[in-house]
């Protein structure tokens, strides 16, 4: 619980720090979008101090993908020794110095993060200022939670939440239920849509035909849009809008990663070589270092001294060869 209240007053302050600059850059202080592009940019300066962890966890997948042929062998070596089996598994990830959790830490590091927030938001939800046990949330002062908790997007309190709305109206104060039930599944609907094309996009691009953790990659395609819309329902629109953020970021990182370093023997990989032939091939045709010719509709390159191409005659039609 001490960590957790520490996190609290780490999210509250940068949180309160960007709600700050948006105010001062004029937007309203106690508007709902004040307090949104501070969570949006609160997410976008988690993101960047996780990049490097990102790096780590493309890493891992690259080593897991190349080990996994070694890994078989030891499964299937040593299938009635677990000790063993683990023992050797333990040894190959050493010597190949892959790390099995760095594909998961940036996840991992986020949950912390994601349980401060909600509490924060659950604590600008509950704060009422004639109540002792209801004060402000850690890190915020008076004025600010009372900000926050007045605040809305289409009518709805950054603070609400789809059951909430549902079981109990009341604690909506003065906001529209109908807009916080119909934001809350607008958001749901958009983070469980940008969970599953963050998948599906890594199987169809990034996987190579045959590699055995594509098994394990749809089962998380799955599971983890299903996690969001179950969980979501409980989610504060502040926290829903935070991690709809999260998995476009996510989304567009892969897709950059995945377009300029993809893994080998993937379609993406092929596309990738492509673009680079491609690339080098009009370099080379602006710097003259090879022309082009055009036969039959096609360009066909060709070395500056390399002979013409050769032209393969079209036949004529009959009129045409009597009017030679």
């Amino acid at each position: 619980m001490f960590i957790l209240d520490w996190l609290k007053t780490g999210v509250s302050w940068v949180l309160l720090k960007f709600h700050a600059l948006f105010s001062a850059l004029g937007l309203d202080y106690d508007g709902g979008w004040t307090w949104v592009l501070s969570i949006i940019f609160l997410v976008i300066l988690i993101r960047i101090i996780l990049i490097p962890l990102f790096v780590k966890q493309i890493k891992a997948q690259r080593n897991m993908q190349i080990i996994q042929p070694k890994i078989k062998e030891i499964q299937k070596k040593y299938a009635g020794d677990r000790e063993k089996q683990s023992a050797e598994m333990m040894k190959l990830y050493r010597e190949s110095k892959t790390n099995p959790l760095a594909s998961c830490l940036p996840i991992i590091l986020q949950a912390p993060i994601f349980f401060a927030l909600f509490g924060v938001l659950q604590g600008v939800a509950q704060y009422n200022p004639t109540d002792p046990n209801h004060g402000a949330p850690p890190g915020f002062s008076d004025t600010a939670a009372a900000s926050a908790h007045n605040a809305s997007i289409f009518g709805a309190p950054l603070y609400g939440y789809l059951m909430g709305a549902l079981k109990e109206p009341e604690n909506l104060a003065n906001f529209s239920i109908n807009a916080t039930i119909a934001l809350s599944i607008v958001l749901i609907i958009a983070m469980t849509v940008t969970s599953f094309l963050t998948q599906r996009q890594m199987i169809l691009k990034n996987s190579a035909p045959g590699n055995p953790m594509v098994r394990q990659q749809k089962i998380l395609m799955y599971v983890f849009p299903i996690v969001f819309a179950v969980g979501g329902i409980n989610f504060p629109i502040g926290v829903l809008i935070y991690w709809f953020t999260t998995n476009l970021w996510t989304m567009a990182q892969q897709f950059y990663v995945i377009r300029n370093n993809p893994q080998p023997g993937t379609p993406a990989e092929a596309a990738h070589l492509k673009r680079k032939a491609e690339k080098a091939t009009a370099k080379a045709l602006k710097d003259g270092s090879a022309s082009s010719a055009v036969v039959e509709g096609e360009v066909v390159e060709q070395a500056p001294d390399a002979p013409a191409p050769r032209v393969q005659p079209k036949k004529q039609s009959r009129s045409k060869r009597k009017k030679n």
